[in-house]
Order: structure tokens, then sequence, then C-alpha cells
């Protein structure tokens, strides 16, 4: 058994659970907790697809991004000045 719980400890425990705080609270908890693992995995997975080649972290890629994105904000800015 698990460490000395047998099959109808559990079974006692999970249903003084069940009395406690409702299918209704259980089931939504449950879903919460799936839907958190899930955004974390998407999370993780994103990360490693933002690698580079070269095995760059996806922080300094962000960062060479950013840094594109301002070169460009401050080109448009100078033209907007121009006109």
């Amino acid at each position: 058994m698990l460490g000395g719980i047998s099959i109808w400890q559990l079974l006692i425990i999970l249903a003084i659970v069940i009395m406690i705080f409702g299918t209704k609270k259980l089931r939504s908890l449950g879903g919460d907790l799936g839907g958190a693992i899930k955004s974390f995995k998407k999370a993780v997975n994103e990360d490693d697809s933002k690698k580079d080649e070269d095995g760059a972290p996806a922080e300094k890629l962000e960062h060479k991004e950013g840094e594109q994105a301002d070169a460009e904000f401050k080109t448009q800015n100078k033209d907007q000045d121009k006109a």
C-alpha cells in the first residue's frame, strides 16, 4: 500500500473532503488547476521555440527585437517631424 494507508482509508478521506467542500467547488478547483498547468506548459513550449539556431536564450532575442522596434519607432517619428 501507500506508506501504510489502505484503499479504504483513502476512500474515507475522499468522502470527508467531498462532504466538506462539495462537488462543485472541487470540480472548479480541478478545472482551475488544469488550466494553470496547461498555460504553464504552453509558456514553456513558447520559450523553447524562441531560441535561435545558435541556442541563444529567448531573452536575448526579445531584447534584439525590442531594439529593432525602437529604431523603427524613432525613424517614424523623424519622418513625421519632417512632414
